[in-house]
């Protein structure tokens, strides 16, 4: 347990460490997958609270799953702040509600329901109106989507309209079935889980006692996955952190791909706009992933357009060199599963722990193949969004053992070490250390069993003086939490519950022409949300990955083409590139060299300074943006957006990855200094004579306010083939848990 503000500092990296020391007004740190952003985040909270800056009673934490509130809690306990509120913002919201609802209104909340399908069916025939299954879950997406944009029935055929959203059906109809849903709801004393929010923001709206009484409560507030919120969420957030001492929002504009549950990451790229003092910080620096899964995650989203890749960032490995990533070929779907399930039996033989693997796909439809072809293996797996881990049988049953047991004597020091506890007592339900044989029910329900066994082993390494009661009091908050173990098996699941998770290996397997990207994606907008899900499937991959395409359906078909995604990113040296570089106060290179092997331009004689507080800059990547780290930034974010988004189209110009026209630190340079000629733009650091001829104009064109009217090139989002139509609708890969 980390007991001190000074070692939970040397514990981060320095963009890390700037995140954590950041614990008195807004910050908005921008974080790449990998790079360490909930390590920042906790790390950030445990010096707050270290430091006296913070009390644990008046800090909260919130993001979008239980599994991730989970971890939250888990990770500030082990650094010595236990006493941190770390919820999803329905569960946060929920417990206000719960406790002020009765002191206002002398009675209880509505009842929750725990789904709407059963009240929109009931709202479907009140309108007279025929649905079946899959309508009718088509039509709760859109009523949740409603709701979390703040739309009321009579405004939705409008706002869908102004959207560009294709709802399922007639918007009128629609919009019928939703106010008679609303009716239905009311009439029955329920409430929904955007009722939830909508009811606390509603007290806190108009009961200034209820939001005097909440905002004493909480004076800092965290917010993971900062690109995900939807604008009922932030509504939420604003009235919680009016006046709040500090507020830290985390995220990554390259993974939204919820947007439709009506998430936006605009207000993440708007937080210094509403907040103009916000401090700003970049996490770059990928922990997860080899250089090779790096660069090829780096140039993806190098071809991407929109507003979100205007603030991309470049990620730039930290591990050792890895294998290439494979691009293969099939030549229909059974035998791309039938191959990746042998791949992945001969990993298994070769060492490789079938946990650490994973096979992702677009849709959950295509789950059954890969399904069958690891059974065909005697190959374990694991179905994503499947069952919950805590509401399994074995489980339950386990579970009860365990407390009975504790009660009973279970705390009798001489029970023996705990792990070995429990292994006696889980012994009791029938469990045995060895598995059995094959990969059927049998199989599946040893290893849930026995992810609880290894979670004692862990429990009773962190807390060696834990008894067998404290294990079971653990167990019992992370089933609250849905907060699972990992259990021995290939996980299998869709891109979008894939996300926040990390495998050793992964397949991303269908990545065919109308599923990768998906048939409906149908503009510009929805093309690069799947360009983004494809990100996110990339960058899950700690060392190996395998991407799969199949020129049919079925055998002896033809007709498919891999994903359009997969343009440039193929061939020899697929797997090479701009990822595999070091941070400049890191890096050893060469003499004379510099990364991708270009010719470094001639230094400038004499020390360069800090332009803000004029001391002498040592720092490499300090003298790149031509002041110190730890000084102002002026930055202007509009024109720094305009330099990114033109840089891009240069470099896809002459076919070159984009640091070759200008760096990131260079480009924010510009954007501080917003030079107003050669000779102002010459004297950034990174701007050669070489790059000053070629491309001095158009920077100072940029810089002057200009617009250069670069139009988006309509190859890029070409023509989306007809398939199949009995694809699920992208509501079906809804978030985990939350």
């Amino acid at each position: 347990m980390i007991a001190s503000p000074d070692d939970v500092l040397d514990a981060l990296d320095p963009e890390q460490r700037r995140v954590a020391e950041a614990v008195d007004g807004a910050v908005c740190v921008l974080a790449g997958a990998g790079t360490g952003k909930t390590r920042a985040i906790t790390h950030r909270i445990a010096y707050g609270v270290l430091a006296g800056a913070m009390q644990p009673g008046q800090t909260l934490a919130v993001t979008f799953t239980a599994r991730a509130a989970g971890e939250l809690r888990g990770r500030l306990r082990d650094l010595g702040v236990p006493g941190v509120q770390a919820r999803t913002f329905h569960s946060a919201a929920l417990r206000q509600l719960s406790y002020f609802w009765p002191k206002v209104f002398a009675g209880p909340p509505p009842q929750l329901v725990e789904t709407k399908i059963m009240l929109v069916r009931d709202a479907v025939a009140h309108c007279r109106l025929r649905a079946d299954r899959a309508e009718l879950r088509d039509i709760t997406g859109e009523i949740e989507w409603a709701k979390a944009t703040q739309t009321a029935p009579d405004d939705y055929p409008g706002a869908v309209l102004a959207a560009g959203r294709k709802p399922p059906r007639a918007a009128a109809e629609i919009a019928h079935v939703y106010a008679a849903y609303e009716k239905i709801k009311s009439g029955k004393g329920r409430m929904d889980f955007e009722d939830v929010l909508l009811l606390t923001i509603g007290l806190l709206d108009e009961r200034p006692e209820v939001r005097e009484a909440v905002q004493a409560q909480y004076r800092h507030f965290t917010v993971d996955e900062y690109q995900d919120v939807n604008p009922l969420q932030q509504r939420l957030l604003d009235l919680w952190s009016t006046g709040a001492r500090s507020l830290c929002v985390v995220g990554d504009a390259s993974q939204t791909i919820y947007s439709f549950t009506g998430a936006t990451p605009a207000y993440l790229l708007g937080f210094r706009r509403r907040h103009p003092d916000a401090k700003l910080v970049e996490l770059v620096r990928d922990y997860r992933s080899t250089p090779q899964v790096v660069g090829l995650a780096n140039r993806l989203l190098a071809r991407a357009g929109g507003e979100a890749a205007k603030h991309r960032l470049q990620l730039i490995s930290q591990r050792g060199t890895g294998p290439e990533p494979d691009f293969v070929e099939h030549a229909d779907e059974q035998a791309e599963a039938e191959s990746t399930a042998k791949r992945i039996r001969a990993l298994i033989d070769d060492g490789v722990r079938p946990a650490e693997i994973a096979v992702l796909f677009r849709t959950n439809a295509q789950s059954e193949s890969y399904e069958q072809a690891l059974a065909d293996q005697s190959v374990a797996y694991l179905l994503k969004g499947a069952e919950r881990f805590f509401e399994r049988a074995e489980i339950r049953q386990a579970m009860g053992f365990l407390r009975a047991h504790a009660i009973s004597g279970g705390t009798d020091a001489e029970a023996g070490p705990l792990a070995a506890e429990v292994r006696a007592v889980l012994g009791g339900t029938g469990w045995s250390a060895e598995p059995p044989a094959g990969s059927g029910q049998a199989r599946e329900t040893w290893e849930s069993v026995a992810a609880l066994a290894r979670l004692a082993d862990e429990f009773a390494v962190k807390r060696p003086e834990a008894t067998l009661r404290d294990f079971t009091v653990e167990l019992a908050e992370r089933a609250a939490a849905q907060h699972a173990p990992t259990v021995e098996g290939v996980t299998l699941a869709s891109l979008h519950a894939a996300k926040g998770l990390e495998w050793d290996v992964v397949f991303l397997v269908g990545l065919n022409e109308g599923m990768m990207p998906i048939s409906y994606a149908d503009t510009p907008d929805k093309i690069e949300e799947e360009r983004r899900l494809l990100y996110v499937g990339v960058t899950r991959a700690r060392e190996r990955l395998t991407l799969s395409w199949s020129l049919a359906r079925t055998p002896g078909g033809r007709g498919r083409t891999a994903s359009r995604f997969l343009d440039g990113l193929r061939g020899p040296g697929g797997g090479r590139g701009v990822g595999s570089a070091q941070p400049d106060a890191y890096r050893s290179p060469g003499p004379g060299a510099s990364p991708g092997g270009l010719p470094r331009p001639r230094r400038k004689v004499g020390p360069v300074r800090c332009r803000v507080c004029a001391r002498a800059l040592q720092d490499a990547a300090e003298r790149k943006i031509g002041r110190c780290l730890d000084c102002p930034s002026d930055v202007d974010e509009f024109l720094l957006g305009q330099l990114r988004e033109w840089r891009l189209r240069r470099a896809d110009e002459h076919s070159q990855p984009a640091f070759v026209v200008f760096t990131d630190a260079t480009l924010t340079a510009i954007a501080e200094t917003r030079p107003l000629n050669e000779r102002q733009l010459a004297a950034i650091p990174g701007v050669s004579r070489t790059k000053l001829e070629r491309f001095g104009d158009d920077v100072l064109a940029l810089c002057a306010g200009h617009d250069l009217a670069i139009e988006p090139d309509p190859d890029d989002y070409g023509h989306i083939p007809e398939v199949e139509q009995d694809l699920e609708p992208a509501i079906e890969d809804a978030l985990d848990g939350g």
